[in-house]
């Protein structure tokens, strides 16, 4: 591909987001915070942010909710312009309440028949697609209907016809299909995938692993299913760790690296993981180290846990600096194996 328009371009719903203000339930609130949100967005609006030229597709329902969301994200630098506009159908809607233990946080959900999950495959826009050095998506989007999921696999087809590495967040919610159906739906998206980010929890349960099984198994058990391609898992607050097939003089195996994190008390929960997301893939497009993306990964979300509502309000020297600082000693940053 020569001189692509974009670093990435990502598909996902984006949703309006209420919440009560603080700890309140949401049955006790009588006003309610709104935020923009979506997984592929907040990843997107994160690298805008770090510099990265980025296209966001969707489909959105011509209204005012519709039009607060493209503003929003048009105002970190990501380019909305090839979003797909219906006077039909409606925008998604998603209510948190944030938990404080025991109280676990909640999310309830108000976006059946959005616009997105409607989405003819015909009116999808595939120009930017033909111009990326990254086509992005999560398995939330692949959760939403049989259209959406045929919208990807062309959107797939494109970037990749035309050079472009895909990068895959199985980002699994219960809330929209059980892990079956998960499996079934992202079999190809987790096999075939340049890059893929999940979380240990839904490795251990995709793979149908002991419930304590080690770190370095689960992700050796992934590069393998993933036939030694790049392999990203996270482990909550305990850092996260990347590995890839390698091939020496005396044989091949697994390079697979560990960068733990410190712990913070998070302000704003929603968004660490496309956060992260966001971080890893700056890096891994200046093709720097699997152990130096890690930590630029693990710096990102860790500034966006200091910061309510969805997106990460960050900069390169944000990250720049609590990078150092995370790698000053005070954290494990070293090869596993």
């Amino acid at each position: 591909m020569t001189n692509p328009r974009y670093d990435v371009v990502a598909i996902g719903e984006t949703m309006i987001r209420f919440s009560p203000p603080g700890f309140l339930r949401l049955e006790q609130a009588d006003a309610y915070e709104l935020h923009v949100g979506g997984s592929e967005s907040n990843t997107v609006a994160g690298l805008a942010r770090l510099g990265r030229s980025v296209c966001w597709l969707s489909r959105l329902t011509e209204n005012a909710l519709g039009r607060k969301i493209t503003s929003a994200l048009a105002s970190h630098g990501v380019d909305t312009s090839h979003v797909v506009w219906t006077d039909r159908d409606r925008v998604g809607v998603y209510y948190y309440e944030l938990g404080s233990p025991p109280r676990a946080s909640e999310v309830v959900y108000d976006r059946a028949g959005s616009a997105f999950a409607q989405f003819p495959p015909g009116e999808l826009t595939l120009e930017p697609l033909k111009s990326t050095r990254v086509f992005h998506t999560t398995g939330i989007s692949l959760a939403l209907s049989d259209s959406v999921r045929a919208v990807l696999n062309a959107a797939r087809s494109t970037a990749v016809a035309s050079g472009a590495a895909v990068s895959f967040d199985f980002n699994y919610r219960a809330k929209l299909w059980t892990m079956a159906q998960a499996k079934q739906a992202c079999e190809s998206w987790m096999t075939d995938s340049d890059l893929v980010f999940i979380a240990k929890r839904d490795a251990v349960a995709w793979l149908g692993l002991p419930q304590e099984p080690e770190d370095v198994r689960v992700l050796e058990d992934l590069i393998r299913l993933r036939k030694g391609k790049l392999t990203v898992m996270t482990l909550g607050a305990r850092g996260s760790m990347a590995g890839a097939a390698k091939s020496t003089s005396v044989g091949s195996g697994f390079e697979t690296h560990l960068v733990g994190t410190s712990p913070v008390e998070p302000v704003g929960r929603l968004g660490g993981g496309d956060a992260f997301s966001a971080g890893f893939l700056d890096a891994w497009l200046d093709q720097q180290s699997m152990e130096k993306a890690l930590l630029w990964a693990n710096a990102t979300a860790q500034l966006k846990y200091s910061i309510p509502g969805d997106i990460a309000l960050i900069s390169k020297s944000d990250v720049a600096r609590t990078a150092a600082n995370l790698a000053s000693g005070t954290v494990a940053v070293g090869v596993v194996r």
